[in-house]
């Protein structure tokens, strides 16, 4: 759910790398050899759904050489071997489906003690269009969260981006899904592990992180991966912005700057949880929700921007009234994060005070919840102005946490600061 200006976003994080290094991978090295590649005859075809797939999750379905451009001109391509591929995850009812992603490996060597580090990138809001998903647009030079890839790769890490389900792929994009997002990205972990490349050893140390959808995908994730991903060599999490109780962020959204995304999300519930809402919608509505459904953010925000959801509903009632109906209440409630879950890891996580899309207190009281499950919690508070700025002002501690996880160094905590 974050502000898709990419020029705005490439030049804040852009100085962050440079501000806070290289890392580990200062000396050049031959690019590393890839598995064998298995792709499909056209290369729209790499997208569809198999009529059968792999017995385990995490699983590779096929694979193929992609590209990774940081900018919309395609003048800066980053310099690791990338790899699109499809993988074997369940979605929050236990059933199979196909997840795309992309794999990334640096050109530069890891001088680093012990195997490179992977971090299982959850990207934030995408869209709801198949063109949307991360590893198209990171291929078109379109993803806005680029150059924090190209940071994490600057500091000699592999990296996993996973699209999520539905998103590229068969059936609809189930936005904010908190199961199913989570298992894309463990099992896109997984998935990069069974790649073959020598470069990623399953064993691994692994970490997780993502801003906004994708902070509550890494969230979502990272307590979820002790019963779903045991295997893993789970080192910890960053989760900036994480929508953690979905009903209040809905009704910040309505009627604002950010519309479309409490639309993605209807469309995202209807889907997870099997319900069927355009009764309550009327016929503006429902034609509303269809054309939403193939946007991406910055047309959703062009398109949806400060809408008065009231004409959308049969009853004239603002959209997020549905939040109260009977059959969506336990829906959302399924979807709430750290509801009796907890990491085993140590987290990072962080919050603007002056967020305008997803509530300050979201993050604050998932802290608390985890503080008082006994997880070890670094809760950073930002003054970044608007979502994007917080998303800013995040990137040099999720930079800091993510090298001390990888180093071994001790977590630090301030849950006693939480309250």
């Amino acid at each position: 759910m974050k502000h898709p200006s990419v020029r705005v976003c490439s030049a804040v994080a852009l100085a962050a790398v440079l501000t806070f290094g290289g890392g580990a991978a200062a000396n050049a090295a031959p690019a590393p050899t890839l598995a064998p590649a298995t792709t499909a005859a056209d290369p729209l075809d790499f997208y569809a759904t198999p009529a059968s797939l792999p017995a385990n999750n995490g699983d590779l379905v096929r694979a193929e050489p992609s590209v990774f451009y940081v900018d919309p001109l395609k003048t800066i391509r980053a310099q690791a071997a990338v790899q699109r591929i499809m993988y074997r995850s369940v979605n929050s009812a236990g059933t199979p489906i196909a997840v795309t992603g992309t794999v990334l490996v640096p050109y530069a060597a890891w001088t680093g003690s012990g195997p490179r580090p992977l971090v299982s990138y959850a990207a934030g809001t995408q869209g709801q269009g198949d063109q949307c998903a991360p590893s198209r647009a990171m291929a078109a030079g379109e993803e806005y969260e680029g150059v924090f890839l190209a940071g994490l790769l600057a500091r000699g890490y592999s990296v996993a981006v996973t699209d999520y389900e539905g998103l590229g792929t068969a059936g609809s994009h189930t936005y904010m899904a908190r199961a199913s997002q989570a298992h894309a990205v463990l099992d896109a972990a997984r998935a990069a592990q069974r790649l073959g490349n020598p470069q990623i050893v399953p064993g691994g140390p692994v970490a997780l992180a993502g801003y906004s959808q994708g902070g509550g995908a890494s969230a979502a994730a990272v307590e979820l991966a002790p019963q779903y991903a045991p295997e893993l060599n789970l080192k910890g999490a960053y989760a900036g912005a994480v929508p953690a109780d979905l009903p209040a962020v809905g009704r910040n959204l309505d009627g604002g700057l950010y519309t479309g995304f409490l639309l993605y999300a209807v469309t995202g519930m209807s889907a997870t949880g099997g319900l069927e809402l355009s009764p309550y919608l009327n016929a503006a509505g429902r034609a509303k929700l269809a054309a939403t459904d193939t946007e991406c953010t910055v047309q959703s925000i062009v398109s949806s921007g400060f809408l008065n959801t009231a004409q959308l509903t049969v009853s004239g009632q603002k959209l997020s009234s549905l939040l109260d109906l009977p059959e969506v209440k336990p829906v959302l409630a399924e979807q709430k994060i750290g509801n009796g879950r907890a990491p085993q890891v140590p987290v990072l996580l962080s919050h603007s005070l002056l967020d305008d899309v997803i509530p300050y207190d979201q993050t604050r009281q998932l802290a608390k919840r985890w503080c008082a499950a006994g997880s070890s919690v670094y809760f950073d508070t930002t003054a970044g102005a608007t979502h994007m700025g917080g998303y800013a002002a995040a990137i040099p501690q999720a930079f800091i946490f993510l090298e001390r996880r990888f180093s071994g160094r001790s977590a630090i905590s301030n849950c006693w600061l939480v309250g």
